[in-house]
């Protein structure tokens, strides 16, 4: 559903417009035939034809005022999660790490920048910028950090990556981040 709901959403709108004016039709029918129908008919069709109009009428009234879509709830977290993981993951070798769940990668991936840092073939934003991001992945793959890798975190950690630890957690499971942060590194790959 590559849409998000959004197109879905018009086609019930559109369908719930047919709708309802193929009931005003059937009131305007029903009036023309008045005539040849006993009261009690008269009255119960017309009754009923009102009743779908008004749950019509209310459906629409909702669509309209963004009250009920079809983008739901999973589509809603999916797309804050996206949003989240393009802000706070530069890096596409540590998003794909990450996604592949391989905390042990990630750490060899931090020695070979401290190393690199030390010999002067890193320079330090990129270095603190990928740093960064490795811990929030070690972190979110549950694995220990250290106290000194937590300060460093908590130092130079900026406002993505606290939002995509706030939509990661709000989502309780791992695994749907884990599958989003794979269908990133499909999506950068193409």
């Amino acid at each position: 559903m590559a849409s998000r709901g959004t197109t879905e959403t018009s086609k019930l709108k559109q369908n719930l417009e047919e709708q309802l004016d193929r009931l005003m039709q059937q009131l305007q029918d029903l009036e023309e035939c008045r005539e040849e129908l006993d009261a009690d008919e008269y009255e119960e069709t017309k009754k009923e034809t009102l009743e779908q109009m008004s749950e019509i009428n209310d459906s629409l009234k909702k669509i309209i005022s963004g009250d009920m879509t079809l983008v739901d709830e999973l589509s809603g977290m999916q797309l804050a999660i996206q949003a989240a993981i393009s802000q706070a993951f530069k890096t596409p070798e540590v998003i794909r790490m990450f996604a592949k769940k391989q905390p042990r990668q990630l750490r060899t991936r931090l020695a070979e920048m401290d190393r690199d840092l030390m010999v002067g073939k890193l320079g330090r934003d990129p270095y603190t910028q990928q740093k960064v991001e490795i811990l929030t992945a070690l972190r979110k793959l549950g694995e220990k950090l250290t106290p000194d890798d937590e300060m460093f975190l908590s130092a130079n950690a900026g406002t993505a990556l606290s939002q995509f630890e706030r939509v990661s957690t709000d989502l309780g499971s791992g695994d749907k981040v884990f599958a989003l942060a794979s269908f990133e590194v499909e999506k950068a790959k193409q």
